[in-house]
């Protein structure tokens, strides 16, 4: 009797993490002789891996308190549909990943109908929201953690927690050439890329991208002043991914935010952000998982980030970590800079990411740094064996439905 396994993701980076893992336990199963079918949230990429989408991950990603809060009947109601097909349904076990304003919630649900949950990336509650552990003591089976630090962090506190390593980790450096990638994006390969990434909401993009696209305009002119005074620099061209997740009408609105700065022709909308971190000379990243994808690439970059005032003051309360980028978390020092809120400004980046483009010490430094972290995300290796973060969470996945119930109707009636 094929299983059903329920899997949740509500953002793009574990949009992509939970496509992957769809694609792993098919392979899986079918070495085993067996099969599942996947239903829950999810975007494009996991429907296009299986996923029967009970909710649509575009529908329900917000960011921010206030923001969370404009939206809540829109989310309740999604929220709603994914109980629903809960009950009805009844998976053999259920993968949540990272989103846990929802899937702490979530998870509460599928604990009462006697579901075996695994929680895949971590709430950050190491950093706020301490009392949400209450909540993961009670109703998750298996954290499965991608920052080493957060295993011991867990596992002090009762919580049944492994360190999986960071998917991002096992992924080689993009292939494609840097004339291909140019071509394919109507680039000019003899110019000085550099990358532009406000997020992957839409929300974050209005917060973050008008501030980025005034730098843009800042290091351009700096260029040709440098031209007018005869000076040779590189000319610079800007790079911004777009996330699989965004809506046709949100990327009418991120051009016409472009066409409003006039900087429409300098400014190239791709789609592949990790290529476009590997062939930039340096970034500027809006923080969250992107940092970690620039970090791992190696490239230069700078950490930036602005949030509602309401947001960043009750943020500013509660979140206790002496840094915001994932990578000056990991490295345990200001490894790459962070202009946060007020620091948020365009001469501010301009001035970060000035001493970051040309060969020299400052860009030598951090390129050594960034690739020093790439073993700080990869687990611990088993004589010699070493399958990754997915395979890993794959492999514990199929364990423990292996152990849950065939059905899980008798639990759900005794509720």
């Amino acid at each position: 009797m094929p299983s059903t396994i329920f899997i949740s993701a509500g953002e793009a980076s574990g949009e992509h993490y939970g496509a992957l893992l769809i694609s792993a336990l098919k392979k899986k199963l079918e070495d085993q002789g067996q099969t599942a079918s996947f239903l829950g949230m999810g975007g494009p990429r996991m429907a296009s891996a299986g996923l029967e989408r009970i909710v649509r991950a575009e529908d329900v990603a917000v960011m921010g308190i206030t923001e969370i809060v404009r939206h809540l009947p829109r989310i309740y109601a999604e929220f709603r549909k994914l109980k629903s097909s809960i009950r009805t349904r009844k998976p053999d076990v259920a993968i949540l990943i990272d989103f846990p304003d929802i899937h702490l919630k979530l998870a509460e649900e599928l604990h009462a109908q006697g579901i075996p949950v695994i929680f895949f990336v971590s709430p950050q509650l190491w950093a706020w929201k301490k009392g949400r552990i209450k909540q993961v003591q009670k109703y998750i089976d298996k954290m499965l953690v991608i920052f080493p630090f957060e295993e011991p962090f867990y596992r002090e506190r009762g919580v049944n927690a492994e360190f999986v390593g960071h998917p991002l980790a096992d992924l080689p450096l993009p292939s494609i050439p840097r004339e291909t990638f140019a071509k394919e994006n109507a680039l000019d390969p003899a110019k000085q890329w550099i990358g532009l990434l406000p997020g992957s909401r839409i929300k974050e993009i209005r917060a973050n991208l008008p501030e980025m696209l005034k730098a843009a305009f800042f290091l351009h002119d700096d260029h040709l002043e440098n031209a007018r005074q005869g000076f040779q620099t590189p000319e610079p061209e800007f790079l911004l991914p777009l996330a699989p997740t965004l809506t046709p009408p949100q990327r009418e609105e991120i051009r016409a935010i472009l066409a409003a700065h006039a900087l429409t022709p300098l400014v190239h909308l791709v789609t592949d952000a990790r290529a476009t971190l590997h062939h930039t000379r340096a970034g500027i990243v809006a923080s969250g998982t992107a940092t970690v994808e620039a970090a791992l690439i190696g490239n230069p970059f700078v950490v930036v980030y602005r949030v509602s005032p309401l947001t960043y003051s009750i943020a500013r309360r509660v979140v206790d970590v002496p840094h915001v980028a994932m990578a000056n978390l990991i490295a345990g020092k200001r490894l790459v800079p962070e202009l946060i809120q007020r620091d948020f400004t365009a001469s501010n980046i301009v001035g970060a990411l000035r001493p970051l483009l040309p060969d020299g010490p400052e860009r030598q430094s951090m390129m050594q740094e960034l690739a020093a972290l790439r073993g700080k995300l990869r687990a611990p290796q088993e004589a010699g064996n070493d399958p990754g973060a997915i395979a890993r969470v794959a492999e514990i996945a199929l364990d423990l439905l292996q152990k849950a119930p065939r059905s899980n109707a008798s639990a759900a009636a005794a509720v």
